[in-house]
């Protein structure tokens, strides 16, 4: 085999802006460099680590001289966790970049004009704003951070999967992305396991016992924590019962078997082991309209960050100026949270949806808050979304869309086209899909309004609304 070339360390490198995928950018001798890590306005020493054609990536050495833009990073786990890459920018840098970043797709990707884009609407909280995190368990740990005096023998990890490494999990002592309790039921389900020698999961052998752990948080106080596990283990139980005796702040204690090759659980059945099946989320309505309640399941979507969840429907209602006869339909619903945000303001919403039990949370959703006059269909919506569909359940005054990152299939498109409703409203947490389908709608739709939403401060994801006004 041919030894691959050592790349050398570029000392001083002055970092210019910010980059794709919570990188940031460098340019040396005229070809750009992908660095995660650093902020705008670092002077730094980089390694290159891959050179290609057109650009090369390359890692921190050393700091030399810090950007007046960079702040401290709160995670003990920063630099190797990637989760939070923008953690040392500061958050007025963050959103201005995200802005940037949907400017960019939809003027270049998408040729659309952008000149009514508003400012981004910022998150109140940027830490601890996160109601749900996913957490596993590995026989291959990872850590980063001397151990306490106390901490028991290493024999497995509970945290995040290290970036690029598919079998090494990194042992979390901390995440402020969620609040304390957290970090607390983590520890605990952690410590206990390995006290109690319960066999974690080995990814690559498929042996062992404990897979996951969810933690599921409600502004109303209330958790929810589902341990998924590959087998029923002897000592399983005892871990649920250490769980429910030692926090009775749980409301919804649950467990998940799932013992196939990966680690999807949407389409397994979850088993009650103390309380209730489900949390509840409450959501302010809007323009004074009473509040709305949700039911949350283990496998239940919820948008993860509350309170900036309630800014992005109000952005959605807001544009999509409802009368009160005007029939809706809610494209990608879900659990219905933007059908029933809507129904109060329209005579009636159609919600489509693929997946099935996303379709019946939607339903019972409506029930508990007495909304009548929506309706939710599951399947693909290539094959839904037809004339025929259209014919039977009336033609849409306004359509919303909230599309997965992929965004819409060009039978969608073509079908929107076609109904031709005199405004779309496209929410999408991807402007480059975004900006695509606005081109393929641009014979008959031209953007109005655009409000960017930080839903994930620290990282490089952003939701964007837009306003589409029949031309």
């Amino acid at each position: 085999m041919r030894k691959k070339k050592e790349q050398p360390v570029i000392e001083g490198v002055t970092i210019a802006d910010v980059g794709a995928e919570g990188n940031a950018i460098a340019r040396i001798d005229g070809m750009v460099v992908f660095v995660p890590f650093v902020v705008p306005g670092d002077v730094a020493d980089i390694k290159i680590v891959k050179k290609k054609k057109n650009y090369a990536e390359g890692r921190l050495v050393a700091l030399r001289r810090p950007s007046e833009r960079r702040v401290e990073a709160r995670c003990p786990h920063f630099g190797t966790c990637g989760g939070c890459r923008w953690q040392t920018l500061n958050y007025a840098d963050q959103v201005a970049s995200k802005q940037q970043q949907v400017r960019d797709n939809l003027e270049r990707l998408g040729h659309a004009d952008c000149s009514g884009m508003r400012p981004i609407c910022g998150s109140e909280r940027i830490f601890g704003y996160r109601n749900k995190l996913e957490f596993t368990f590995s026989t291959r740990a990872w850590h980063d951070l001397p151990p306490t005096p106390d901490a028991p023998p290493e024999a497995g990890a509970l945290g995040f999967h290290i970036p690029g490494l598919f079998d090494k999990v990194l042992d979390i002592e901390h995440c402020a992305l969620q609040e304390d309790l957290s970090d607390e039921i983590r520890l605990a389900a952690r410590d206990y396991a390995l006290r109690n020698e319960l066999p974690f999961y080995d990814i690559r052998n498929h042996t062992g016992c404990l897979r996951n752990l969810i933690v599921r948080n409600t502004a109303a106080g209330q958790w929810m924590v589902v341990l998924v596990v590959a087998e029923l283990h002897e000592g399983w139980q005892g871990l649920l019962e250490h769980l429910r005796d030692r926090f009775p702040q749980i409301t919804s204690l649950q467990y998940i078997v799932n013992d196939k090759f990966n680690d999807s659980y949407a389409d397994l059945p979850s088993t009650v082991f103390a309380g209730a099946d489900h949390v509840e989320e409450v959501m302010e309505g809007y323009a004074g309209s009473a509040p709305l309640r949700f039911r949350i399941r283990p496998q239940t979507f919820y948008q993860t960050n509350s309170p900036q969840a309630r800014r992005l429907y109000g952005f959605v209602a807001e544009f999509a100026e409802l009368a009160a006869d005007d029939v809706v339909y809610d494209l990608y619903t879900g659990t219905g949270t933007i059908a029933l945000f809507l129904a109060r303001l329209c005579r009636r919403v159609v919600g489509i949806e693929y997946v099935e039990d996303s379709v019946a949370a939607a339903r019972e959703n409506a029930r508990l808050n007495g909304v009548e006059n929506t309706e939710f269909h599951a399947g693909d919506m290539a094959k839904v979304l037809t004339a025929d569909f259209v014919a039977a359940h009336g033609r849409p005054d306004v359509v919303v869309t909230d599309p997965p990152r992929a965004g819409m299939h060009e039978r969608v498109v073509e079908q929107l086209l076609a109904m031709a409703p005199r405004k779309i409203v496209y929410v999408s947490c991807n402007p480059a899909t975004q900006a695509r389908d606005l081109q393929l709608l641009a014979p008959l739709y031209s953007p109005a309004r655009i409000q960017p939403v930080d839903m994930f401060p620290h990282t490089q994801h952003v939701e964007n609304v837009v306003e589409l006004v029949r031309r």
